[in-house]
């Protein structure tokens, strides 16, 4: 890729479509310009889904552990605007049951600011929270969406979970990474109990050309060329 990146504590600055954002270590993006901050994925209930489902009892603090998460990010950057890239709720019903300690805190997350809800094939009906419900939101020179279109640039979306699989000093390394190029980003999944998607798998092989990069979270976000991954993951 052509545009310079800066790693720092704070998250990995970089450009697409002349516009600066920076990939937090935490899985969110923020738009210093617009004090916009974009997360994806949240799958909120997703617990409740899969116990509902016949999957099993996973443990029940996954909403209270995504929101706690988000609620530390708005904290520290005091965002104007919070957009979500769909799939914020497992399906509609978890929306529909929503704890209303859950819904107090999404309420006072959206308090005094705007809070756009990008619907994804999770949630395609507009909930009753807080905020707007859309398909795509434009933003500038940038189209935001949760399914990536590979006819379509200047694009960032979610959907996809990208994670990132790899080997440093025999020691197998799992990071859920944002993927970038010049056209394009898609965000890794925020949620708690989301799994991911590995770089490598042909579905990213229309939306990525052969200069893409992986920007790892976790402690703190790093970019790395995905080529560089794919002889790390050997």
């Amino acid at each position: 890729m052509d545009d310079p990146s800066t790693d720092s504590a704070a998250g990995c600055l970089f450009e697409l479509a002349s516009t600066h954002l920076l990939a937090r270590a935490s899985g969110a993006l923020w738009i210093p310009e617009s004090k916009m901050l974009i997360v994806s994925d949240l799958h909120l209930g997703k617990a409740e889904r899969n116990a509902r489902r016949g999957g099993g009892l996973w443990p029940p603090y996954d909403n209270e552990a995504t929101l706690l998460r988000l609620e530390t990010e708005v904290s520290e950057l005091k965002p104007q605007m919070i957009v979500t890239l769909g799939d914020s709720f497992d399906d509609d019903h978890c929306a529909a049951a929503l704890a209303e300690s859950d819904k107090a805190r999404i309420s006072a997350l959206a308090e005094g600011r705007r809070f756009v809800w990008i619907t994804g094939n999770h949630d395609p009906t507009p909930n009753e929270l807080p905020g707007e419900s859309v398909e795509t939101l434009v933003i500038g020179a940038l189209t935001l969406r949760h399914i990536a279109d590979p006819h379509e640039t200047n694009e960032i979306s979610g959907h996809y979970h990208p994670k990132a699989n790899f080997f440093v000093r025999g020691r197998r390394i799992t990071r859920k990474c944002f993927l970038l190029d010049n056209d394009r980003m898609i965000l890794p999944a925020f949620g708690t109990y989301t799994g991911g998607l590995d770089i490598f798998d042909p579905v990213f092989h229309p939306l990525f050309g052969t200069e893409a990069d992986a920007i790892l979270t976790g402690e703190k976000a790093l970019r790395t060329p995905v080529a560089k991954l794919r002889q790390l993951a050997a």
